[in-house]
């Protein structure tokens, strides 16, 4: 089993961990928050991790497979949301070979919408989550969603996400993320999930400015960057793109690289690159 292989199978072994509460945010059933309320800190306010799951934007994967890992960062003493979104078919498109990623605009509708519900959740579904200490995470295509909901304040003015202020947000961490569409296109991430994502070749370029975060600088919100320096999946140019783009655009990005480690670990309880992210986390929250 390669060393890829061994850290998926690792971080997928895992059993899914129920939340503590459940909230939607729209009528489609992928219109879901999960809560999880902090296992440490007794009845002290605790910051809270809003969670976007990876997995291409294909609807194969879910927020099931990062229960764990949101679970990790409540007995962290944080306060987590694990969202929902709506993702790609399961089933080609036509003259496709596997399941298309993402949908557009629902996936994009269903992000917004899911943070401008968020803290009146919040305050309902865990009542020590304090939203003043937000801090959006994701990994992989989550990763993605994460810096584009952090950057809807500085979106297209005609683009429907649009928000005339920047979110209230401490900062964003993004695990190994699709931060630069031209790039992973020319690496091939996840089979082209990202042209996918936007309606194909056709619609690339003209939907890019409205999706992609280097379109998406400065944001004016702390971000940083994980990144596994021996990930295949999404491959260490993809954030040295976007850290790239960041300074080009006046904004300082941090990036901590980790020796060794790919893809998965990030969002692996049982890896030491998992407690890294929560560091990271814990730096922008408190």
């Amino acid at each position: 089993m390669s060393d890829d292989a061994a850290e998926e199978a690792s971080a997928f072994s895992h059993p899914p961990v129920s939340p503590d509460a459940t909230a939607a945010y729209g009528d489609h059933p992928d219109q879901v928050i999960d809560f999880y309320a902090p296992r440490t800190g007794g009845d002290a306010p605790a910051p809270l991790v809003v969670l976007l799951h990876g997995g291409a934007w294909r609807a194969a994967y879910d927020r099931l497979h990062v229960t764990p890992f949101a679970d990790f960062l409540a007995r962290r003493g944080f306060a987590v949301a694990n969202v929902e979104y709506r993702r790609g078919t399961t089933v080609p498109a036509q003259g496709g070979t596997g399941p298309v990623a993402g949908r557009f605009p629902e996936t994009f509708d269903d992000v917004a919408a899911a943070f401008d519900a968020l803290p009146g959740l919040v305050r309902r579904a865990v009542p020590r989550a304090d939203p003043r200490r937000t801090v959006a995470t994701g990994h992989s295509a989550g990763g993605h969603l994460a810096l584009w909901a952090a950057a809807r304040h500085v979106l297209p003015a005609d683009a429907p996400w649009h928000t005339g202020r920047p979110a209230p947000l401490r900062g964003v961490v993004a695990l190994a993320p699709i931060a630069d569409f031209a790039v992973a296109g020319k690496l091939d991430v996840c089979g082209g999930a990202a042209r996918q994502l936007l309606g194909g070749e056709a619609r690339f370029e003209e939907r890019r400015p409205y999706t992609d975060p280097v379109f998406l600088l400065p944001t004016g919100i702390a971000t940083t960057l994980v990144q596994g320096r021996a990930d295949v999946v999404v491959p260490q140019a993809v954030a040295e793109s976007y850290a790239d783009a960041a300074a080009r655009a006046g904004e300082t990005v941090g990036l901590t690289l980790l020796d060794g480690v790919g893809h998965f670990p990030l969002i692996d309880p049982a890896a030491d690159a998992c407690a890294v992210v929560a560091e990271e986390i814990a730096q922008l929250a408190w």
